[in-house]
C-alpha cells in the first residue's frame, strides 16, 4: 500500500502556510520547501518536515524530491513572487517561470502521482465588463495581459500544459485563484495590509473599484481536493463574489466594531493623486503609495466564474464578510490591531479632495 506524501513549495507564504496547516489538520504527511533563513518558517505547523532550499537550486530540489519507493507523492506548487508593477523583473521571471520549469522536471523525473500548480486569474485574458471570466486552454502569446506578474504566471501555466502533452506519465492540474484573503497571513499581503491599516486608523482613503478575493482556507482545501479530483491538463478558477470598495470598508467597520469616517476617491481623482504622489516621491525618494497599475486592478473586470471548480472539485468559498471578520480577529490575536474610532464611508469626487490629496503628497 502506498503512503501519501505532499510536497509543498512556497510553504511559508500565505497560501502555502495554509495548505500545510490544512494537511496537518488531516494528519497527512507533508514536506515543505523553505528558503534558508526565512523567519516565517516558525509559523509552519508542527509535524511538517522542512527541507531548506531554493526553486533555482538543483541540489536542494533533489533533496526535496528524495522520497521512498513506497511514497505516493503529490506536489502543490505555490511558490512565486507577487510583483505589483508593470515593468519586467528578471528575479520574478526566474522564480515564477524558471522555478516552475524546475518543478516540472523533478515531477517528471520522479514520476509523482500529481502536480497541482497554483497559477492566477491574472494569467487569463480579461473579458469586457458585464461578462464573466472563464477558464481558457492556452496562455501564449500573452498579448492583452496587464502587469508583469500576470505575464510570468501565463508563461509558467503554459509550461505545465505543454509538459502534460509531452509527458504522458505526468498528471497535472492548474488552479487560478483570484485575490487571496483570510487569517494567518504572516506575509501581510494586499488585503490583510489594507484591513490592518484601516483598523489602525492609518488608511484614510480608498479608491472606488472592486475586489474579488477567495478565502485562503477554501483555496487551500480546493488545491488539496485537486490532488485527487482535478482532471489531467485542466484549469480551475477559484474565486469569490465581487465586492466594491464601499462594501469593503463597511465590512471592516462591522467586523471590528468601529465608527468614524473614511474617504472613497473616484477613479478620476485617483489618477490625479498618482501624478501628485509621483511628484512628491522625487523629493522624498520613497516609493509612491499609489500607481496607475493599482487603479487598473481595482477597475478591471473582476467577475470570475468558479462553477467548474464547484462542480468537479467540490470547491466552495465562504462569504467575504466571514473572511474579513476572521482576519480582524486574527490581527487582534496577533497584536496588530489597536482599534481607534472610525465611522461612515464618504464618497468623494475631485473638487472636494484636492486639498486632502495635496497634504497626502
Amino acid at each position: 500500500m502506498k503512503n501519501k506524501l505532499y510536497l509543498v513549495t512556497g510553504a511559508t507564504g500565505f497560501l502555502g502556510n495554509n495548505v500545510c496547516r490544512r494537511l496537518a489538520e488531516q494528519g497527512l504527511r507533508t514536506r515543505a520547501l523553505v528558503m534558508n533563513g526565512d523567519p516565517a518558517e516558525k509559523h509552519l505547523p508542527g509535524g511538517v518536515e522542512i527541507v531548506h532550499g531554493d526553486l533555482l537550486e538543483g541540489a536542494s530540489l533533489d533533496r526535496f524530491f528524495d522520497t521512498d519507493a513506497n511514497d505516493e507523492v503529490y506536489v502543490i506548487h505555490c511558490a512565486s513572487i507577487v510583483w505589483v508593477k508593470l515593468e519586467a523583473n528578471p528575479k520574478v521571471h526566474a522564480v515564477n517561470v524558471d522555478g516552475t520549469a524546475n518543478i516540472i522536471d523533478q515531477c517528471v523525473r520522479h514520476r509523482v502521482r500529481k502536480l497541482v500548480y497554483i497559477s492566477s486569474t491574472g494569467a487569463i485574458p480579461e473579458r469586457p465588463a458585464g461578462e464573466k471570466i472563464t477558464e481558457v486552454d492556452h496562455f501564449l502569446p500573452t498579448d492583452g495581459l496587464i502587469g508583469y506578474y500576470s505575464v510570468t504566471k501565463a508563461e509558467a501555466t503554459q509550461l505545465v500544459l505543454d509538459a502534460v502533452k509531452q509527458h504522458p506519465e505526468l498528471d497535472a492540474t492548474i488552479i487560478h485563484p483570484s485575490g487571496i484573503c483570510g487569517p494567518y497571513d504572516y506575509a501581510f499581503g494586499s488585503v490583510t495590509s489594507m484591513i490592518m491599516q484601516f483598523v489602525q486608523g492609518r488608511m484614510k482613503m480608498g479608491i472606488e473599484g472592486t475586489f474579488n478575493s477567495v478565502d485562503v482556507r477554501d483555496l487551500a482545501d480546493g488545491a488539496i481536493a485537486a490532488c485527487e479530483k482535478g482532471r489531467r491538463g485542466e484549469c480551475y478558477i477559484m474565486s469569490n463574489d465581487v465586492v466594491n470598495m464601499h462594501d469593503m470598508f463597511r465590512l471592516i467597520n462591522e467586523a471590528a466594531g468601529l465608527s468614524g469616517s473614511s474617504y472613497v476617491l473616484s477613479k478620476e481623482l485617483a489618477h490625479v493623486g498618482v501624478k501628485l504622489l509621483a511628484l512628491a516621491s522625487r523629493f522624498t525618494g520613497k516609493e509612491p503609495l499609489l500607481s496607475e497599475f493599482n487603479i487598473y486592478m481595482l477597475n478591471r473586470n473582476n467577475d470570475f466564474d468558479c462553477s467548474k471548480a464547484q462542480r468537479e472539485l467540490g470547491f466552495h468559498c465562504r462569504p467575504f464578510s466571514e473572511s474579513i471578520r476572521d482576519t480582524v480577529a486574527w490581527l487582534r490575536a496577533e497584536g496588530y490591531a489597536d482599534l481607534p474610532a472610525r465611522a461612515k464611508v464618504v464618497d468623494v469626487r475631485l473638487p472636494a479632495m484636492l486639498p486632502i490629496l495635496s497634504r497626502q503628497a
